[in-house]
């Protein structure tokens, strides 16, 4: 795990500035070609850590709020009232303006400047690029579908960009990681080193990311283009590949507009904790009897200041039948807890170790991959005990917890495997989690939100356009449902 050096201003200032950019409340954006800053003008040294912390913020902020929510990690805070409309499943298109903002002008552009310097021997900071921008279109499709592609980043601004087929941006999406990964070969280029917030330069390290990348995006598509998905798992593993051993992540620090960017925004917000445990996690927890729940929610504190022995929750969007009940919130782990400032160094996860081990494990049940599925599995539940701090009693539970046993069918392996990493992201990877469970049906424990706004049986599937899309692009394909399912939810 990387921690952002103090030392380091122009880290901690790129930090602050793309945070501000994700707290404004300002009504109009600058489109996602316009340029006024110039910033064509910097160099790829420069611009990959902008791009890294834009990244960071939307995974780490906007999609973590959603995801954690959707997810059923979280939900409202009985005694506020921030992200009701979340549990509710109602979500105006202008909720996503800044968080389509950040992820082209800030995540993609920059990426593609560094892509396309002209600077001599960057071949590295280009094949790091490219792997950051394979990411980052991977996660906006995931969230809102077919988007702007081919027309979005180009140089002499389109305005009016054409949005393209997911099936598309994933196809684009391998081409950019095959690119970024052959640049990484590049023997006389000019080193990256302590530019990089996530892995100081180690270029091993951004081939197992980008390696790890390609599966996550494999797996992803495997329902809807399995031959696609087959072929792609099994010429990865003739490469020979090696995946992530370690979490790819940013951690913050606790010095002001530099810290976690959820703890940041609830800073912001006046330290108003917006968000406590959802019983759709708390009660899968307490069935396996699995610790993890101590290390991700804090125990409820009674009014005399002494803390209960307990995790307490509500069902999902039951806020408004709870306003009196003490209800556990997140814990500074993962960033959540409002008033501990601890939640400031809680690191955002791109891909975590236990998310690395667990898709490897699928690759293999399915026949795709080489290696032993049962040994990853475990492996998996062990990182995830390891990173919560608590070691000790993975072994215990991988013996008896009910949701831990790995046998049977495939299907029955598969759903193992999605459940163990659903449990593993809590927290730390809501975004991602609601998307494999998007992706496969898993866990089955899911429920409707009480709050829910779309009508028996309905959950939202992918996020709305944003409105600043549907007021200044021509090709705008208006707006979809949210429980309209992406291309790849054909579960």
């Amino acid at each position: 795990m990387k921690t952002i050096n103090l030392k380091n201003a122009k880290k901690l200032l790129v930090l602050a500035l793309i945070g501000t950019i994700g707290l404004t409340g300002c009504k109009k954006f600058l489109d996602i070609n316009d340029n006024p800053n110039n910033p064509e003008q910097a160099t790829p040294a420069l611009l990959l850590p902008t791009v890294e912390a834009a990244i960071s913020q939307v995974v780490g902020n906007s999609f973590q709020v959603y995801g954690n929510i959707w997810g059923q990690y979280w939900t409202q805070n009985p005694t506020s009232s921030q992200y009701r409309t979340y549990d509710q499943y109602r979500i105006a298109n202008s909720a996503m303006d800044r968080t389509w903002l950040i992820i082209y002008r800030n995540a993609l552009n920059n990426a593609n400047l560094i892509i396309n310097s002209t600077s001599a021997n960057n071949e590295n900071y280009k094949g790091i690029a490219y792997i950051l921008k394979a990411y980052t279109f991977q996660v906006a499709t995931d969230a809102f579908g077919d988007i702007p592609l081919s027309e979005s980043l180009q140089a002499a601004g389109n305005l009016n960009p054409k949005y393209e087929a997911q099936a598309v941006v994933y196809d684009s999406i391998f081409n950019y990681i095959d690119k970024g990964i052959a640049l990484l070969q590049t023997k006389q280029a000019i080193p990256v080193t302590s530019q990089d917030m996530l892995f100081d330069g180690d270029l091993d390290k951004w081939k197992a990311f980008g390696n790890t990348l390609k599966l996550r995006a494999y797996l992803r598509i495997s329902k809807v283009d399995a031959a696609k998905a087959t072929a792609g798992i099994k010429a990865l593993y003739a490469s020979n590949p090696t995946f992530l051993d370690e979490d790819a992540t940013i951690t913050y620090t606790t010095t002001g507009g530099n810290e976690n960017p959820f703890y940041n925004e609830m800073v912001n917000l006046g330290k108003t904790q917006n968000v406590v445990a959802s019983g759709t996690i708390v009660k899968a927890f307490v069935k396996n009897n699995d610790p993890r729940v101590f290390s991700l929610f804090n125990k409820v504190v009674n009014n005399d200041g002494k803390n209960q022995d307990t995790i307490a929750y509500i069902n999902q969007g039951t806020y408004s039948a709870n306003t009196k009940k003490l209800v556990s919130s997140p814990s500074p782990l993962v960033g959540g807890r409002a008033v501990e400032p601890t939640s400031a160094v809680a690191p955002v996860k791109l891909i975590s170790n236990a998310e690395s081990l667990f898709l490897q494990a699928e690759a293999v049940a399915r026949g795709w991959g080489s290696g032993d599925a049962a040994k990853l599995f475990k492996a998996g539940i062990t990182e995830s005990f390891t990173a919560t701090g608590n070691n000790s009693d993975a072994a215990t539970y991988i013996a008896k917890a009910p949701d831990a046993v790995f046998s049977g069918s495939v299907e029955e392996k598969l759903k193992a495997i999605i459940t163990q990493k659903y449990f593993a992201m809590c927290g730390f990877q809501g975004f991602e989690a609601w998307t494999e469970w998007r992706r496969t049906g898993y866990p089955t424990f899911f429920t409707t939100s009480a709050a829910s706004t779309l009508g028996e049986g309905r959950m939202p599937l992918r996020m709305p356009y944003a409105n600043s899309e549907a007021t200044t692009n021509a090709n705008y394909p208006g707006n979809v449902v949210i429980y309209t399912p992406v291309w790849w939810d054909v579960k």
